[in-house]
């Protein structure tokens, strides 16, 4: 037993103890949660007219004396299996707010819809894959000595791509603070699609909303220079949201007119700063705006939900942009696995953040993500479902759910979290036989991810 490995003997411990089945069924339970929640309390449900238990549910009869339950982490680097379940959930709730379902109205496929990518500006040049990355006549060398042209063909996954010509050249500081402002930029931009909807048809912006409603979903990606760009669900819907069909002058031509002026006409200025100025934040000249159509002429509903599914399940350090957990001094930054443009950005956030009139923008506490603050996912309240919707209907399909008439009375506290050696590598087994039964089902009914 000495000989075996720690995790291998950890293992043989767990399976010999007498409650073993049950623990096996809390880890099955949660889907083999790399890094599980430990609860300790009691839950009792009691008649609502007179006051009889129905049901007691204490850890104290628990191995352990503790229940586990979901991390719920997004990040598949941080969990795999609550990230697979958090990707299902994102999927259905972009699908049914492109095709109905989840309460929504099938009749929103048919409404002016649009898949939008906006992205960051340019803040130097740096190498590019699949073509000749950065031909220029003449050469030439930047003020720094370093030159302006590279003739090679960088293969897609070398790692140069991304990475500036000149690190002397490229503008940090506009970068993670372009960061820092990305949210606020976008919330800019909704609000300028609503004027231009409202000034094209002759109404004041204030008078819109009782005519016409607009409803998005977005994404945030990193792309391979680190730079967030956005992909966005965006449409028009009437005034009561997906239950309204939109005016006659709704359509889908109109809300790509107003996507495309907003995107060139929104600016954000960022506070005075002695040692960068005021710098004046826009998006990029990259404007992509696609009509989702119901004919099927256009971008696939379902393609479109699945890869915003994707992507909000990928870390940062599997994106090759920053780090899943924070850093808390210069030295953390040093010593950061990341590529030196990224640990670059990252040194940056760390200076600016020390500085007086960037201290709101919380710099240094979102160093990891290189200076950008907002959610990946985000939505408009009519969009479609809500993740808590969903995982009450899960709750109530696996008969979770509270019963009515009766009182429920709760009494829990966090004891800890993540799992011993053994155990983890029980629960990374379990994770990877619930991954590939699902593989099995998807292609036994010829479905695809």
């Amino acid at each position: 037993m000495r000989q075996l490995p720690e995790a291998d003997r950890d293992a043989i411990r767990i399976a010999q103890d007498p409650n073993f089945p049950r623990w096996l069924e809390q880890i099955t339970a949660t889907g083999g949660c790399a890094h599980p929640i430990h609860l300790s309390g009691l839950t009792t449900t009691l008649d609502g007219e007179t006051g009889e238990i129905l049901r007691r549910y204490d850890t104290r009869d628990e191995p352990g004396e503790r229940l586990l339950v979901r991390c719920r982490n997004r990040r598949a680097t941080i969990c795999p299996a609550c990230s697979r379940l958090h990707a299902g959930d994102t999927y259905h709730l972009v699908r049914a707010g492109l095709l109905g379902g989840k309460n929504i109205p099938a009749t929103v496929r048919n409404r002016p819809r649009l898949f939008v990518t906006l992205t960051a500006p340019s803040f130097g040049a740096v190498h590019r894959d699949s073509e000749r990355c950065r031909p220029r006549r003449g050469g030439g060398a930047c003020v720094h000595g370093r030159p302006l042209s590279c003739g090679v063909v960088h293969p897609p996954g070398a790692a140069v791509v991304g990475q500036p010509l000149c690190a002397n050249c490229y503008d940090y500081a506009a970068h993670v603070l372009w960061h820092a402002h990305a949210s606020k930029l976008w919330d800019r931009f909704v609000i300028d699609v609503r004027r231009r909807l409202a000034s094209s048809v002759g109404l004041v912006q204030s008078r819109l909303a009782d005519h016409a409603r607009l409803s998005f979903a977005r994404v945030a990606e990193y792309q391979k220079r680190a730079a967030v760009h956005v992909h966005s669900v965006i449409r028009l819907d009437g005034p009561n949201g997906p239950d309204d069909e939109p005016p006659a002058w709704g359509t889908a031509k109109l809300l790509a007119d107003a996507v495309r002026a907003a995107a060139g006409r929104v600016l954000v200025l960022t506070p005075y700063s002695p040692a960068v100025g005021e710098l004046a934040l826009r998006w990029g000249v990259q404007v992509d705006v696609r009509s989702l159509r119901a004919d099927g002429d256009g971008p696939d509903d379902d393609a479109v939900a699945a890869y915003v599914a994707k992507y909000v399940t990928k870390g940062a350090s599997e994106t090759g942009a920053g780090l899943d957990h924070r850093v808390t001094t210069w030295d953390d930054i040093d010593t950061a696995p990341v590529s030196d443009h990224v640990r670059a950005l990252m040194r940056a956030c760390w200076r600016l953040g020390g500085l007086t009139e960037f201290e709101p923008l919380r710099l240094r506490a979102w160093a990891h993500t290189l200076g950008y603050r907002g959610h990946i996912l985000t939505k408009s309240r009519a969009y479609s479902t809500t993740y808590a919707a969903l995982r009450a209907e899960r709750a109530h399909h696996v008969g979770h759910a509270d019963i009515s008439d009766t009182v429920t009375e709760r009494r829990w506290r966090y004891i800890g979290s993540g799992h011993t050696p053994g155990a983890a590598l029980m629960a990374a087994g379990i994770a990877d036989d619930i991954a590939l039964n699902r593989e099995v089902a998807r292609d036994e009914a010829g479905v695809g991810d």
